[in-house]
C-alpha cells in the first residue's frame, strides 16, 4: 500500500449516465447497480481524466492509502475486456441496472447533435429533415446538468405526440431542447421532482408542454406546471393540447405562483 492520489465516486451525485467510463482509458470504473464504481485501486491511475465528463459533478479526486497503479494489471484487464461477448441488446444497464463490457448503455450516453442535413422523401407536410439537437431525449435519462437544457427554450413532450403532429419537427422540435415522457406509465411524483431541478439548474428561457387530449395525458403538463411554480423561476411556459388527429385543440398559459412572484 502507498499514499497517493485516486478517484473517488460520490454514489448520491451518480446517476449511472456511464460517461465517465468511456474517459477511463484504464478501464478502471464500471457501472454497478445502476451507479459508477472503481472497481480496483490498481486500475486507476490518479490523473482524473474522468472528473470533466461527469455531468453531476460525482468525481473527485483525493489522496489515500491504496495498491500502487499496475501497468500491466490494466493491460491485461484491458484484453480480458475485448475477449468478452457483447451483452445481448435487453441487458441495457439504464434498465436492468447491470452493466456490460464497456460499462454504461450507449442509449443513455450524452450527445449533442446538429440538426440533419440530409434531405429525404417529404411525408405528408412532415419536412423530411430531423431537427434532433440531443441524445438522450426521455426525461429518466437526461441529466439537470446536460448543456443542452442550460437557458434553452424547453421543450416537454408527451411521448404520443410525435405520431399524431405531422409537421412535429419543423412546428415544435426545430430550435429546442426536449424531454419525453409517458404520465401513464412512469412515476409523475419522479417527473415533478426531476422538472423541478432541471429549472432550477438550467434555468430555461421557455418550457412548451405538448400533451395529447387523452385525459391520461393531463399528468405530464400538470407535473412540468408544478415543477416550473415550484422552482420560483420567471420564463414563459405553455401547454399545447393536441388531438389524436394532429390538430392543435387549445394552448393555455398557466398561472404564475406565489413563489414565483417572491
Amino acid at each position: 500500500m502507498t499514499r497517493r492520489k485516486i478517484v473517488v465516486i460520490d454514489e448520491e451525485k451518480c446517476d449511472g449516465c456511464g460517461l465517465c467510463i468511456t474517459a477511463c482509458a484504464e478501464g478502471a470504473l464500471k457501472l454497478i447497480d445502476g451507479k459508477a464504481k472503481l472497481i480496483s485501486d490498481t486500475y486507476c491511475d490518479g490523473l482524473g481524466d474522468c472528473l470533466g465528463d461527469c455531468p453531476q459533478g460525482a468525481i473527485s479526486v483525493e489522496e489515500r492509502e491504496a495498491a500502487p497503479f499496475d501497468e500491466e494489471a490494466v493491460k491485461e484487464h484491458l484484453a480480458l475486456q475485448k475477449k468478452e461477448p457483447e451483452p445481448p441488446p435487453m441487458a441495457c444497464p439504464s434498465t436492468t441496472g447491470q452493466s456490460g463490457s464497456n460499462g454504461g448503455c450507449p442509449g443513455s450516453r450524452m450527445r449533442q447533435l446538429q440538426p440533419s442535413k440530409r434531405e429525404t422523401a417529404d411525408v405528408g407536410t412532415a419536412a423530411g429533415r430531423s431537427m434532433l439537437a440531443h441524445w438522450p431525449v426521455q426525461l429518466m435519462l437526461v441529466s439537470p446538468q446536460a448543456p443542452f437544457l442550460q437557458d434553452a427554450d424547453l421543450l416537454v413532450c408527451a411521448d404520443c405526440v410525435p405520431f399524431a403532429v405531422p409537421n412535429f419537427h419543423s412546428e415544435y422540435l426545430a430550435g429546442r431542447s426536449v424531454l419525453v415522457g409517458c404520465p401513464k406509465l412512469d412515476d409523475l411524483e419522479h417527473y415533478r421532482d426531476k422538472l423541478t431541478e432541471i429549472f432550477r439548474v438550467a434555468r430555461p428561457r421557455s418550457v412548451t408542454v405538448v400533451k395529447m387530449e387523452v385525459p391520461c395525458c393531463h399528468g405530464i403538463a400538470q407535473a412540468t406546471v408544478q415543477a416550473w411554480q415550484a422552482s420560483g423561476i420567471d420564463c414563459r411556459v405553455e401547454v399545447h393540447t393536441v388531438g389524436v388527429d394532429g390538430s392543435l385543440i387549445d394552448v393555455k398559459t398557466p398561472p404564475v405562483s406565489r413563489q414565483q412572484l417572491a
